[in-house]
């Protein structure tokens, strides 16, 4: 049981990487490059759209949401593409894990003003 959860993560971190150097590349239509961006940036994301310490619901965007818009974004992309960032993928999985300080900064910085927002509406709320 455990042997297929291992093999099902490293499955999932793959299709992450073949959808990283799929966004890279110039050949994607403009609206699966987009979609893509997301999937990626969210899955490399530490911070969930359902927290994690909420029981059973925490996990679904683990299990369920990321595998499902992963699935979606591979169909969006051609198949020279695909092939050509499954090449590139299985590369960078013997090496280690790409790093793109820019979009993890974005990434934090659209966190911080959805948190500024939302704890400005509360104060305006209760004020």
């Amino acid at each position: 049981m455990i042997n297929k959860i291992k093999a099902w993560a490293k499955s999932l971190k793959r299709q992450i990487f073949i959808l990283y150097f799929a966004c890279k590349d110039e050949r994607m239509p403009l609206y699966a490059k987009v979609y893509t961006a997301c999937v990626v940036a969210y899955a490399f994301s530490p911070i969930d759209l359902i927290p994690d310490f909420i029981p059973i619901l925490g996990y679904l965007d683990d299990v369920i949401l990321i595998p499902l818009a992963i699935l979606l974004a591979l169909k969006m992309i051609p198949k020279n593409v695909l092939w050509d960032s499954e090449a590139l993928a299985e590369q960078r999985m013997k090496e280690s894990k790409p790093k793109n300080w820019i979009v993890g900064s974005i990434i934090i910085m659209i966190w911080l003003a959805f948190a500024v927002w939302g704890g400005m509406k509360l104060y305006l709320f209760f004020s």
